[in-house]
């Protein structure tokens, strides 16, 4: 019968070490998210993954705040974050350095997460608001646009759950060794 592991048993790195660590070339950028719980979420997940980085725009909500760090678990200390005032800053600042630009969002192009090539080079992921999604003018300056297929009655899954869904196939298509 299996034994559940203790957390001394995971083997996990301490919050030094995964700052001083090689980061996927990933990072997310949150636009005008206005759930702390989601951002504290995602940034869980970005630590989970070893993400890059986190941009947090407009008025998605910045550490330190009471409920990102209780969804996040400390990985408000351990991600790299950098807040800006437009979505669209971050963007142009994004590919002025080479990153290739995604969004995950419904729109007339998008494609099938299950579909997605993903580029060789660094990459970028924009996730929108709770209720209206990432804003158009953010959209027209992506390079592709990605979606998860539902089967359902709801047009869109929670913010935090989609950048997980998202991030893990990036990760299996990147890093097979680590797939299931």
């Amino acid at each position: 019968m299996p034994r559940k592991l203790h957390i001394t048993e995971l083997g996990r790195m301490d919050q030094e070490s995964f700052r001083k660590s090689d980061k996927q070339p990933l990072v997310l950028v949150l636009d005008q998210l206005r759930s702390a719980y989601n951002t504290g979420s995602i940034f869980r997940t970005a630590d989970a993954f070893r993400l890059e980085k986190l941009f947090l725009c407009g008025f998605t909500p910045a550490p330190p705040h009471k409920e990102i760090s209780k969804t996040a678990l400390g990985a408000d200390q351990s991600v790299k974050w950098e807040h800006c005032e437009h979505t669209t800053d971050a963007i142009r600042q994004l590919k002025e350095q080479g990153y290739y630009i995604v969004a995950a969002e419904h729109t007339s192009a998008s494609i099938p997460l299950q579909s997605f090539a993903w580029p060789e080079q660094p990459t970028a992921l924009v996730v929108g608001n709770e209720v209206f999604g990432i804003q158009q003018e953010v959209i027209e300056l992506c390079d592709a646009c990605v979606e998860i297929p539902q089967f359902g009655t709801k047009h869109s899954l929670n913010v935090a759950v989609s950048a997980g869904i998202i991030l893990w196939e990036y990760t299996r298509r990147r890093l097979p060794e680590i797939a299931v």
